[in-house]
């Protein structure tokens, strides 16, 4: 049974922590400034819709389709990604809170990230290639196996990335951040 469709609306400063979010199809809907604080999104689908300040912060996204879904000044702490559907996956992230907050072995190729704090985030053994990371804080972030082909870091920073374990090649960097792919080396630079 295909659930309900809710096409093209607005939602404007709902709370959902005591009102859940029906259980439904959302096309090309925007949520701005809404309220999803430990908020059950299991088995919904989002479908080109845009988040505008929203609260995210440990909302269950079990079996959740995000497709072409834009985050923008959102705070999203402590979301489990991995358990979403991965079947056609795609999300950008702008000027988004993203600590602790998991990927662990998911495809987010061609994820764009801008602006993010993202402390202690998880990447253990996700495809990550042709990820964009600008200007993100990645602060004691995990890549650990992780496929990081033709990524993008030459704006990010507080990253560590070990090159033995991880797969870099093609990604970018630059001069100023270089260090966060020596560190596990324990290489004196001066």
């Amino acid at each position: 049974m295909n659930p309900p469709l809710t096409d093209n609306q607005n939602f404007n400063s709902k709370d959902y922590t005591n009102n859940p979010l029906p259980k439904a199809e959302y096309m090309e809907c925007t949520f701005t400034n809404c309220n999803f604080e430990n908020s059950d999104l299991s088995n919904i689908n989002f479908l080109e819709c845009d988040f505008v300040d929203c609260n995210f912060s440990n909302v269950n996204v079990m079996h959740t389709t995000f497709n072409a879904v834009n985050f923008k000044d959102c705070k999203i702490l402590g979301v489990l990604f991995q358990n979403c559907n991965a079947f056609l996956l795609s999300f950008k992230f702008q000027n988004c809170t993203l600590n602790l907050s998991s990927f662990y072995q998911l495809k987010i190729n061609h994820t764009q990230f801008s602006n993010c704090i993202m402390h202690q985030v998880d990447f253990t053994e996700s495809e990550a290639k042709h990820v964009v990371f600008k200007d993100c804080d990645l602060s004691n972030s995990t890549f650990d196996r992780t496929n990081l082909e033709h990524t993008d870091f030459t704006s990010a920073f507080n990253f560590n990335i070990n090159p033995s374990i991880n797969q870099i090649k093609n990604a970018s960097f630059s001069k100023e951040n270089i260090l966060g792919l020596l560190e596990a080396f324990k290489i004196k630079i001066k």
